[in-house]
C-alpha cells in the first residue's frame, strides 16, 4: 500500500489489493481489501469475484456503479463521497468515474482473503455504436 503514498496518481484505473496473495497474514482471516483509483473518465470494467461479496466505500469523487443479478436485471446507482454499495458474490459488476475533472477513490472490502477476480471480455458489454 506504500505505492499510494510514494507514486504519482495513476492515469488509468488502478487497484491496489491486499489479499492472501499479497499479504499472507490474511490466511484464514476471511477478509481482504483493495484501494481503487479512478482517474477522470476511467472504469473498472465488468468482472466478478467468485468467492466473496464486495462492499465498496467511496472516499473521493463520484462513481456510477452497477451489477447484473441472476435474472439479468441491471442494478445501477450513482455514488457520492461517503456512499457505500454492495456487489453480491459471483455477480457481474462494474464501476465508472463519469466526471471529466475529478479523480475518484474508493476502498473495497471482501468477505474472503482470496475473493478471486475474473474479468469479462470487453466486447461482451460493448455496443460498437459511435455516439459522436
Amino acid at each position: 500500500m506504500r505505492d499510494l503514498i510514494t507514486s504519482p496518481p495513476p492515469t488509468t484505473f488502478k487497484s491496489l489489493k491486499a489479499t492472501v496473495g499479497e499479504f499472507p497474514a490474511l490466511n484464514g482471516q476471511s477478509v481482504a481489501y483493495a484501494v481503487l483509483q479512478y482517474p477522470n473518465g476511467t472504469a473498472n470494467p465488468p468482472h466478478i469475484h467468485p468467492r466473496a461479496a464486495e462492499l465498496l466505500f467511496l472516499i473521493d469523487g463520484t462513481l456510477q456503479v452497477g451489477f447484473v443479478d441472476t435474472t439479468n436485471k441491471l442494478f445501477t446507482q450513482t455514488l457520492q463521497v461517503g456512499d457505500m454499495f454492495i456487489f453480491p458474490k459471483g455477480l457481474v459488476h462494474f464501476q465508472y468515474n463519469p466526471d471529466e475533472r475529478i479523480f475518484a477513490t474508493a476502498i473495497s472490502s471482501f468477505g474472503s482473503a482470496n475473493p478471486g477476480l475474473e474479468s469479462l471480455p470487453t466486447t461482451l458489454f460493448s455496443t460498437g455504436i459511435d455516439y459522436n
